[in-house]
């Protein structure tokens, strides 16, 4: 079987491995959402971050499904776990997805799991706020944030939540 991994915050522009394939993709069922707090990668625990995750909803969320090269499949694996499970607030999983050229593929993704800590629902500008001052192993907050829209809007992606997020940080730094 082959291997593929959904990207929709920061693997759209840092995956972390070289594609065999990428392709844009749908994902049914979750939407992209800031309500993880990251006290590792772009806040720490005394100030904490905001990162993208997969939650739960009645919508859609599209990003980009990548084909790993069958050879590099254990590597990756160990990689993405490495970087994406370095706290349980993720959940990993196997989801279906509808590619753009009409394919349906099983991948692999992460989604945020509601009961842990790092799980949060704020409004938009406590998220800028947290957003704005925030810097983690990985650097500053802001920076994931500009990196995730920019690709979003490179795919034709609207994201009006977003764009509003880049302004207001934007502003406060």
């Amino acid at each position: 079987m082959t291997m593929w991994v959904f990207g929709y915050g920061s693997l759209l522009w840092n995956p972390g491995f070289e594609p065999a394939e990428a392709i844009t993709a749908t994902l049914g069922g979750y939407h992209r959402s800031f309500c993880m707090l990251s006290v590792h990668h772009r806040g720490t625990v005394d100030e904490p971050g905001l990162v993208l995750a997969l939650d739960a909803a009645d919508a859609e969320c599209v990003g980009v499904a990548f084909r790993v090269a069958a050879q590099e499949e254990g590597e990756v694996l160990n990689a993405l776990r490495e970087r994406e499970l370095i706290s349980s607030a993720y959940v990993e999983r196997q989801v279906s997805l509808s590619l753009e050229d009409g394919r349906q593929v099983e991948a692999l993704t992460y989604v945020i799991d509601r009961d842990h800590e790092q799980y949060c629902q704020y409004d938009l500008e406590k998220q800028a706020q947290l957003i704005a001052r925030s810097v983690g192993g990985r650097g500053p907050n802001p920076e994931y944030l500009y990196n995730t829209a920019a690709h979003l809007t490179k795919m034709g992606i609207e994201d009006p939540d977003m764009e509003w997020l880049v302004n207001r940080v934007r502003a406060l730094t």
